[in-house]
């Protein structure tokens, strides 16, 4: 069975980003991870400056051409600074070799700054990553929320997102994002409990719902287990390990000569 994983971080093991890449296609082999979506550098910033969004993306670039049969960078944008994230969407995207968009916590993703960012991230084929969390406890102050995203898409109907984490708590980011076709669940980061997936099928269907890890802030291993160990079909865990992940990003592959 095909892995390619949505959703992958500089793990914490090695000190430079090549030594860290290394361990972590190491335990990828073990895992069989064929393809990996890479994004943000170390340390985090959760709102970082243009000078720091841009060295976390420099990170990420520096290591994509010697793994690129494995690596599929992801560019680290903020709302906060519209015209810098901006840059670096054409700068890592459209004349570099980058095939989507993450963003983070800096800014609510209902803000209208973020409709010319995702305009232009569709124009270029890039696949588009929003972090959500509901939290027990108050959110960090930009983080979004899956009815944050809900807000966003609507605006942008034509334009596919994938909802990261659905979440945190799956069962209300499932059912919130569940009416809106054009949006996407990523399985990454919550405890593998049972009855995610499964209720993933069926609020969502499986062609909307993509396996990633999270991986170094989780494991494989335990994130694989949410697919591997869900009463679905294999047909079902075929499509969400690989095959829903490989059609999003089958436009921008093609356009850019990345063979998959």
């Amino acid at each position: 069975m095909r892995i390619w994983d949505l959703h992958c971080h500089f793990p914490p093991a090695g000190i430079t980003a090549e030594q860290k890449v290394e361990n972590l296609i190491r335990a990828a082999d073990r895992m069989n991870v064929e393809r990996l979506c890479f994004y943000m550098g170390f340390p985090w910033s959760q709102n970082p400056s243009p000078e720091n969004m841009r060295a976390q993306n420099d990170q990420v670039l520096s290591v994509l051409p010697k793994w690129s049969d494995r690596l599929l960078g992801f560019v680290y944008l903020n709302p906060n600074y519209p015209a810098d994230s901006m840059a670096e969407l054409e700068r890592c995207v459209a004349h570099g070799p980058m095939v989507g968009v993450k963003l983070w916590v800096a800014k609510h993703c209902n803000a209208p700054e973020l409709d010319a960012l995702v305009r232009r991230a569709h124009e270029l084929k890039a696949v588009i990553f929003q972090h959500t969390w509901y939290k027990v406890m108050d959110n960090y102050p930009g983080e979004s929320t899956p009815a944050d995203l809900v807000e966003l898409s609507k605006r942008n109907p034509d334009i596919k997102i994938i909802c990261g984490h659905t979440g945190g708590d799956w069962e209300r980011g499932i059912r919130t994002i569940a009416p809106v076709k054009q949006l996407f669940s990523d399985l990454a980061g919550s405890d593998p409990v049972a009855g995610y997936t499964e209720m993933g099928v069926r609020e969502l269907g499986a062609d909307r719902i993509i396996y990633g890890s999270d991986v170094g802030g989780r494991s494989f291993a335990s994130q694989q287990a949410k697919v591997f160990g869900a009463d679905i079909s294999e047909e079902a865990k075929k499509k969400i390990f690989a095959e829903n992940l490989i059609g999003l990003l089958a436009p921008i592959l093609k356009a850019k000569g990345i063979k998959f």
